[in-house]
């Protein structure tokens, strides 16, 4: 893997609504800009990209919750930015099949799955990095994204991929759904 640059974006959430919140609600976001190995040509084989996706698993899934100062993390979600000269499959390829395991092992669980978000674009493209509770995804207080923006990145050879980690849910959540309390952790759904 060539590694080019990483980010990290931390959100810390004090008050929303006029009310004060009482936690604050970190929202972690780190970045990893790779260069793509399969830019301007097509590869039947992808297996190199899947093994780096579980390098950055470990890599960004354990800088992002130490960027929590010792809270526990609640949610997770991935998202990919794939530069010009690559495919959306490029970005399947860092996601899904390996960065999950090291990203949950970061985590201290994950029975649910890791929302995800993909698309092409070139410097400052921006995208949402979806969020739901790491252990239960019918948590609804937990639904939620957070934005993500680099200048100058991915370029038409580069690949942004992204983790990001939460400390909670959305302030003062009043939807219904499942509540923390009541969350059972087994099937990933409950």
């Amino acid at each position: 893997m060539i590694l080019n640059r990483v980010y990290t974006f931390i959100e810390e959430t004090l008050s929303e609504g006029g009310r004060e919140l009482k936690r604050p609600l970190k929202r972690v976001a780190v970045a990893a800009v790779i260069e793509n190995p399969f830019a301007g040509r097509y590869a039947e084989d992808l297996s190199e990209l899947m093994d780096i996706g579980a390098e950055l698993g470990q890599l960004l899934g354990q800088q992002a919750v130490a960027k929590l100062d010792g809270d526990a993390p609640h949610s997770y979600g991935k998202a990919a930015i794939v530069g010009m000269n690559g495919e959306r499959e490029h970005a399947a390829a860092l996601m899904h099949p390996k960065l999950g395991a090291p990203l949950r092992e970061a985590v201290n669980g994950g029975k649910a799955i890791i929302p995800s978000a993909k698309k092409m674009g070139g410097p400052g493209t921006m995208i949402d990095v979806p969020l739901h509770h790491k252990d239960a995804m019918k948590v609804r207080s937990h639904f939620d994204a957070m934005e993500v923006r680099i200048p100058d990145a991915p370029a038409a050879n580069e690949i942004v991929v992204i983790v990001a980690v939460t400390n909670g849910g959305r302030p003062h959540a009043r939807v219904g759904g499942l509540l923390l309390e009541n969350i059972q952790g087994e099937d990933g759904l409950n």
